[in-house]
């Protein structure tokens, strides 16, 4: 099923189309938090701490694929806009080639350079080896996560969202069954939860190539003057890697982070991975929501519909702000009773230092919702230069700051959460401002 986001009332169509996309990620975070829940009621704080460092390391590495994936999708979504099919059969097959090669070049670089890599996140000498016993088993996930994305996106792009729910609920569910049977019945430790993590993103990436293959042959069939062009794969390039840099920048600040955190001790790290899992859970349906309004304005931008781009982006921001701030309100309240679906409440000190983060974080979603929507809008409009310029604000303010105000007395920990608001808000400062400025070029 195709969808074109060019017709229909704006916020009507926008928000019918993201939905599905909003789910999605939802159950996708049910991966993680399956992970997170079962892990740390079965096996402990320790395995939690492991299970959480290796979180932030999945996260940054995959963001690569991720990146390129939401880039290509971008390029198929101007394409099907403006009504060229050869472009976007011959966008597809670029994308295919690259973000293929980008996946077996990716899961090689890791399996050689994990011990590496585990050095340099600073973990603990008594989490190494089930740090290492998890890396070593959803590492082996990448291909799966690659044939997700990329079929998603192109979905995606397409005006489908439904599609890719329905692949990964299912994924999801059966990720929840098997954490439960390999962890819980068989024993099998954090590398249990591992391979319930993986087997379940190959039956979701695996699923989806073979349905969009079986439904829509005519943008997979050899046809003459249809092939591999250097100019096309430049083209995706060019998005992809703007998106993949802006994608491994966010990440890589995390990850320098989770580092400066695990200097705190298992405790601190296992608040940390409790309370990022409860955080990522609550804004990722703004984050869903900007890459849906991406997606909605790159078609619109391809068929030069500025009128209602303008529309969107009004629309889309009130819609972010009012959404941000009730999560906010919920999560604030509901601080400790979240942290105890991840944390054992004897546990007291790690329960305490997570609602802590939580709640300076949780403050200021409707920040986190403003960014992702301009992180879309510029994507969109054939500026992802400037997506990345944000992203370098918000996470280079918060290394800085974090590892600025930990260092100082009396402050501690309470400095790298603080540290994120303030990214956030720099980095909407910027972004809004500089859409004022050139409103009348971007949008004409």
């Amino acid at each position: 099923m195709e969808r074109e986001l060019t017709r229909g009332p704006v916020m009507k169509t926008m928000l019918v189309f993201a939905v599905p996309m909003i789910l999605g990620d939802l159950l996708q975070q049910c991966y993680n938090i399956a992970d997170t829940v079962i892990v740390g009621q079965f096996l402990g704080t320790d395995a939690l701490a492991a299970v959480g460092s290796s979180f932030s390391l999945m996260t940054f590495l995959t963001s690569i694929l991720l990146g390129l994936a939401m880039g290509s999708g971008t390029v198929f979504s101007i394409r099907f806009g403006q009504g060229d099919t050869q472009g976007l059969k011959e966008g597809i097959l670029a994308s295919f080639s690259l973000l293929g090669a980008a996946a077996v070049v990716l899961h090689v670089a890791i399996f050689w350079g994990l011990e590496w890599i585990m050095q340099l996140l600073q973990i603990p000498q008594s989490l190494l080896q089930p740090t290492r016993d998890y890396l070593q088993v959803v590492f082996a996930g990448i291909l799966a996560i690659f044939l997700y994305n990329f079929f998603a996106s192109l979905l995606r792009s397409l005006g489908n969202s439904l599609v890719p729910l329905v692949f990964l609920g299912g994924s999801a569910v059966l990720n929840i069954g098997l954490d439960l049977w390999f962890v819980a019945g068989l024993h099998r430790g954090v590398a249990g939860a591992a391979e319930a993590t993986v087997l379940s993103q190959y039956v979701s990436g695996l699923g989806i190539a073979l349905y969009t293959w079986r439904k829509f042959p005519h943008l997979f069939r050899r046809e003459r003057g249809v092939r591999l062009r250097w100019s096309r794969v430049r083209e995706i390039g060019s998005f992809s890697a703007l998106t993949c840099l802006q994608q491994s920048i966010m990440n890589l600040g995390i990850l320098a982070v989770q580092g400066l955190v695990n200097s705190f001790g298992p405790a601190v790290m296992a608040a940390f991975a409790a309370g990022v899992k409860i955080d990522a859970f609550a804004y990722l349906p703004v984050q869903d929501f900007g890459n849906a309004f991406s997606i909605f304005v790159a078609q619109n931008y391809g068929a030069k519909e500025s009128g209602r781009i303008r529309i969107a982006i009004r629309g889309a921001a009130i819609a972010s702000v009012v959404f941000s701030l009730a999560v906010s309100l919920g999560v604030f309240l509901l601080a400790e009773p979240l942290m105890g679906l991840f944390i054992d409440p004897s546990q007291q000190a790690v329960v305490a230092e997570g609602a802590r983060y939580l709640r300076i974080e949780g403050a200021f979603y409707c920040l986190i919702g403003l960014l992702f929507l301009l992180y879309g809008l510029y994507r969109a409009l054939g500026r992802p230069g400037m997506s990345v310029v944000l992203t370098v604000v918000s996470l280079g303010t918060r290394v800085a700051l974090a590892y600025g105000l930990s260092a100082l007395p009396g402050v501690g920990v309470v400095g790298i959460w603080w540290s994120v608001p303030i990214g956030w808000f720099l980095a909407d400062a910027l972004g809004i401002g500089y859409y004022l400025y050139r409103r009348k070029q971007l949008v004409p």
